[in-house]
């Protein structure tokens, strides 16, 4: 079987020795080229590549952003032609990020030495299991997409690592608490419309879902749209004040992994479309990656479009 490994040699939790060894145990069983990703959009180049040129599987060791643009390679764009998932390279991945939101999503552990374990098996059984994906602004989002305070925090971690400062989860959370306090922060009002329902006015921050949990913080799982998976539609969590006593309540819920609900929250697990409309430039993040500036997203999701090698759905 061909392989491709793609390695993220900046990933937060990545170091070389890890490197080689993923590469060695994976060349014990199978034919295997090994890339290092070297600038932004080049993971997404090395996907497009194993997906022309017949591989059977690319597991990817670097974090979500990393997983994402390997995805994004392999399908093309959403508008582009599409091909049977059993016809393109199965996505596998061994966590190498701070989060790691999509591998823990499929069941896949958090160790590198364990997952590696897991997927060598399952790539030789040629085991796969297909799942949904979400889509805006022309490209594929594996587990969530946002607008607004979520979007913010999400550039305010990327400026703290530019800054060497690591994607941890304690600092993640710090970020999420300062934004909320911090008066000067103040993200656009937004308009958000499902099907059948009249418009959500003045949405302050919002995020469309392909699977759960949102993220983790550490070990805990953050559910935002307990309803939605892999299998489903998209999830919607749409919250229309960034008041500071309300929002406390609120992720006190996420918190506890109770059914988050609040009278400012709008919330639906299983959409088959979501438009975002903002009249000024609105922050814009897609799985944990930050996308700069937006007025319109209009997101939809195709069923059983990629193939990954992970365990059976709730296994």
């Amino acid at each position: 079987m061909r392989v491709m490994l793609v390695t993220n040699p900046f990933a937060t939790f990545t170091t070389p020795e890890g490197r080689d060894a993923l590469a060695n145990t994976l060349d014990s069983r199978f034919q295997v080229d090994v890339e290092h990703t070297a600038h932004r959009g080049h993971a997404g180049e090395l996907g497009a590549r194993a997906a022309a040129e017949g591989y059977d599987a690319v597991v990817v060791h670097g974090g979500d952003g990393s997983v994402n643009e390997v995805a994004n390679g392999i399908l093309g764009a959403p508008d582009s032609p599409t091909r049977s998932p059993s016809s393109l390279p199965a996505l596998a991945v061994v966590p190498g990020g701070s989060a790691n939101v999509f591998a823990r999503a499929l069941g896949i552990s958090r160790d590198p030495l364990i997952a590696t374990a897991q997927l060598m098996s399952m790539i030789e059984d040629r085991a796969r299991r297909s799942i949904s994906l979400g889509h805006t602004l022309g490209r594929w989002f594996l587990f969530n997409a946002g607008m607004g305070m979520d979007a913010i925090v999400v550039r305010q971690m990327e400026d703290q690592r530019h800054r060497g400062k690591k994607a941890t989860a304690s600092r993640y959370f710090r970020t999420t608490l300062g934004s909320f306090f911090r008066p000067s922060i103040t993200p656009p009002t937004f308009t958000v419309e499902v099907p059948e329902r009249e418009p959500i006015e003045g949405v302050r921050f919002g995020f469309v879902s392909n699977t759960g949990p949102w993220t983790y913080l550490g070990t805990r799982r953050i559910q935002t749209n307990p309803g939605t998976d892999f299998d489903s539609g998209l999830g919607i969590f749409a919250a229309t004040s960034v008041s500071v006593p309300r929002n406390l309540v609120l992720g006190s819920r996420l918190l506890a992994g109770t059914d988050p609900k609040a009278r400012h929250l709008f919330r639906d697990d299983d959409v088959e479309w979501v438009t975002f409309t903002s009249p000024e430039p609105a922050d814009v993040q897609m799985d944990g990656d930050y996308l700069g500036l937006h007025r319109r997203l209009e997101f939809g999701y195709r069923r059983d479009v990629l193939d990954v090698v992970a365990p059976p759905a709730g296994g």
